[in-house]
């Protein structure tokens, strides 16, 4: 217990020497699709959750192909801390990639890389997402800043905060203006997305 607390303050140390000059605490993520949208599709989703990437690609994927241009979809930070070891650090490093406008550019990579991953040693992690963000063209002096300080972290919990207090008891979970689903297959957030636009059009009566 004293070494854990010992390696704790150490980290925390050295997060707090890091310049973060021009950095900012703020997630700068944007929304897929219209961000005026009335029809809003919000995804809470974990990196290292396997579910999460079978879904990336055979639900959110698909979506934002066939509705892009008229709904709006949010993607939500919810790191299963206690069992994704890798959850929080990859999370806190698609925002800094956020910072450059490569978000959705991270997401993808991330999800393509997932089954790639060493999860026993984080060294070996965070040499894979470096060489990630490399590949996306971002500014490595930024980035390394950015994830080093870990100025992004409070953000992240900011969003898997909003998702305990919305029932989130697991990752992915889609909401369609607000209202939580009981299923995230391509059919029911579908279903659900045309229900949300059928009562739209309505209203433009």
């Amino acid at each position: 217990m004293k070494k854990l607390i010992i390696l704790l303050s150490v980290t925390f140390f050295l997060a707090g020497c890091v310049d973060t000059t021009g950095l900012s605490s703020l997630t700068s993520k944007t929304p897929r699709g219209d961000p005026n949208a009335n029809v809003v599709v919000t995804e809470f989703s974990d990196f290292e959750c396997p579910a999460c990437r079978t879904t990336h690609v055979i639900t959110t994927q698909p979506l934002l192909e066939k509705y892009g241009t008229k709904i709006r979809f949010d993607f939500k930070q919810f790191p299963l801390l206690t069992i994704h070891e890798l959850a929080l650090p990859l999370a806190e490093a698609s925002e800094c990639a956020a910072d450059q406008g490569k978000f959705w550019e991270f997401v993808d990579m991330v999800y393509e890389q997932q089954l790639a991953m060493d999860k026993e040693q984080k060294k070996v992690a965070s040499s894979d997402i470096a060489t990630w963000a490399q590949s996306l063209g971002l500014n490595m002096e930024v980035f390394g800043r950015c994830t080093a300080s870990h100025i992004k972290k409070a953000a992240v919990l900011a969003e898997f905060e909003e998702g305990r207090k919305l029932n989130v008891g697991g990752t992915p979970t889609f909401f369609v203006n607000g209202k939580q689903l009981e299923q995230n297959d391509l059919a029911s957030v579908s279903a659900a997305i045309n229900a949300a636009l059928a009562v739209d059009g309505t209203r433009k009566l």
